[in-house]
């Protein structure tokens, strides 16, 4: 019987949830970091552990510095 690795306990086939090559019970599968219950195969991964995709993993590992949100004005140098 396969152990759920969020909780360590066995995972039974009528409450199993299969994301990243391992078994789930349903409300283990979790954002490692916001806690949210995520659904399989709708989120992505991080050396082995979950993230919802927005905004968790595109904050920690997502391009940096590419914020659309500033604009930049030039100032003439005298």
């Amino acid at each position: 019987m396969p152990k759920c690795p969020s909780c360590d306990k066995e995972v039974y086939f009528a409450e199993r949830v299969s994301s990243l090559g391992k078994d789930w019970h349903r409300p283990c599968l979790k954002c490692e970091k916001c806690r949210k219950t995520l659904s399989a195969g709708s989120h992505a991964e991080h050396d082995g552990k979950p993230y919802c995709n927005n905004p968790c993993y595109s904050a920690m590992f997502g391009p940096k510095g590419q914020s659309l949100s500033h604009s930049f004005q030039s100032k003439k140098v005298q």
